[in-house]
């Protein structure tokens, strides 16, 4: 059976009713269990489900003009973000078996529009990886290469839709964990502006740095997903209390008239010595691409992205830190036998429970926020975030939106990284910074090196989604890429 490439491909075979939409679900599965078998597993999915939801004549396509795009159509969710009727593991045996007993913001308001959730995918434990390797149920493969990477801690979720499980997926992103594995895998990624769409349901791993977002292969089949998520959510603090509100679709397809006069800014510091020269000669192409449909190209700098990762790198573990004390084996997660004191079951429990990496940035984080380190990290990395954040807000005052390549590399192989915690690092060195000014950002793939995608990142000013993804819809109708997967059936 095929893969499934497109929203608009899912709705013209569920426009024929019920027997298409069972068929088109049968495909979604046969062809996520295909991709589980053999001696290179994909292993996108932590878990599926067994049968489809009930057929709902009222909102399938051809229901009138009530019906919702999304009516039918499969969606694959990450496993931190919480659904009914599922686990959701968060790729840890901390959680194995967990089933939340309420759905995520994001989830619901999909399922409200007809779509339904097909299985949860794979990720690096708690969101903490580059790679989906350190997920404790096995890595997850890269479909264009199945002894790489396929990017992290999104990869299933990227792997799903660039393997033709799904249309599109959810995912999440603390520091590039979108971005990064949709340029790795060769699909679209969006990060939108913190608070843009709710983390209800979102198991928390850095709480100013979490964002839920979306996967598809196309920007207007991104846009389409986004639009439906994003939105005022009385249950999340920090959703902004006067949201723009949707997010238009109408900006897809026009690519004279979205670049034509555009201010496209190119930040130096992303074209450094960390990028590979086959990737920088993608990325330039790219540009060259958008100046001729009319874009003006303009050298920016943003200086803070140099001490960005490493301001990242202890925000994030220090509020990882605190928000993983929870998973105590007393008050969440799977408790250990033999404990014959509270302590000594915390330290099994904590101990069995978290795998290397998890481990790893608790202590770094718990660290970090000790009373004599403080003010020497904490502080000053809080300092530094503030510089990063000017250093955007600078920028687009001058220009619409920022151009960079979405990683230094194209997908490493697997096990490459995995002994050097430091080097794995880097490969977010070009997306920590959006999240950590919490501005929208997203990638879209701009071309291949050595058989392997390349992803080009955009970046605009905090609430301008219908920009970015109108000058993605754009830059995408010039490029033309053409998938390494585009020959499967």
């Amino acid at each position: 059976m095929g893969a499934l490439r497109s929203l608009s491909a899912a709705r013209e075979m569920l426009s024929l009713g019920e027997d298409a939409y069972l068929e088109l679900a049968s495909l979604a599965l046969h062809r996520a269990h295909e991709l589980e078998g053999g001696e290179a597993p994909i292993h996108a999915f932590l878990s599926l489900v067994e049968e489809p939801p009930r057929f709902r004549a009222e909102l399938s396509p051809a229901g009138g003009a009530a019906a919702s795009r999304l009516a039918g159509v499969p969606i694959a969710v990450k496993d931190n973000i919480c659904t009914l009727g599922l686990p959701t593991t968060c790729g840890s045996r901390l959680l194995e078996g967990y089933v939340s007993p309420y759905a995520a913001t994001a989830v619901r308001r999909l399922e409200e529009s007809g779509a339904w959730v097909i299985g949860k995918t794979n990720l690096d434990e708690f969101g903490m990886g580059s790679s989906t390797e350190n997920s404790a149920f096995g890595p997850t493969r890269n479909p264009a290469d199945r002894k790489r990477v396929p990017g992290g801690s999104s990869g299933g979720s990227a792997a799903a839709v660039a393997a033709g499980v799904v249309p599109a997926a959810l995912g999440s992103s603390t520091g590039g964990s979108i971005r990064q594995p949709a340029a790795m895998c060769g699909v679209v990624g969006v990060k939108p502006t913190y608070g843009r769409v709710s983390r209800y349901g979102l198991v928390a791993f850095a709480s100013s740095l979490d964002h839920v977002g979306v996967f598809a292969r196309s920007v207007p089949d991104a846009a389409a997903i986004l639009g439906v998520v994003v939105g005022v959510d009385r249950r999340d603090a920090t959703s902004r209390p006067r949201d723009p509100g949707p997010v238009s679709t109408s900006t897809a397809g026009e690519p004279s008239e979205a670049l034509r006069g555009r201010s496209i800014g190119v930040p130096a510091e992303y074209f450094g010595d960390e990028l590979d020269d086959g990737v920088r000669q993608v990325a330039e192409r790219a540009l060259d691409t958008i100046g001729e449909a009319g874009a003006r190209l303009i050298p920016v700098s943003l200086p803070s992205t140099a001490t960005a990762l490493s301001c990242y790198y202890v925000v994030a573990p220090a509020e990882a830190s605190a928000n993983l004390a929870r998973f105590d084996g007393v008050r969440y997660g799977r408790r250990a036998t033999g404990g014959r004191t509270l302590s000594e079951t915390y330290l099994r429990s904590r101990g069995e429970g978290f795998g290397d990496e998890v481990k790893r940035r608790i202590l770094l984080g718990t660290h970090v926020l000790s009373a004599r380190q403080y003010e020497a990290y904490y502080l000053r990395a809080l300092e530094l975030r503030r510089h990063v954040h000017e250093d955007f807000r600078r920028a687009f005052r001058t220009v619409d939106a920022l151009f960079a390549p979405t990683t230094p590399t194209v997908a490493f192989r697997l096990g490459e990284k995995r002994a050097t915690p430091t080097e794995m690092y880097t490969a977010d060195i070009f997306t920590v910074a959006a999240n950590l000014a919490g501005i929208p950002a997203m990638t879209i793939p701009i071309g291949n090196q050595g058989g392997m995608p390349v992803g080009g990142q955009l970046m605009c000013a905090a609430w301008e989604e219908e920009k970015m993804l109108g000058i993605a819809a754009a830059l995408e109708t010039c490029l033309e890429y053409v998938h390494p997967l585009a020959g499967e059936a």
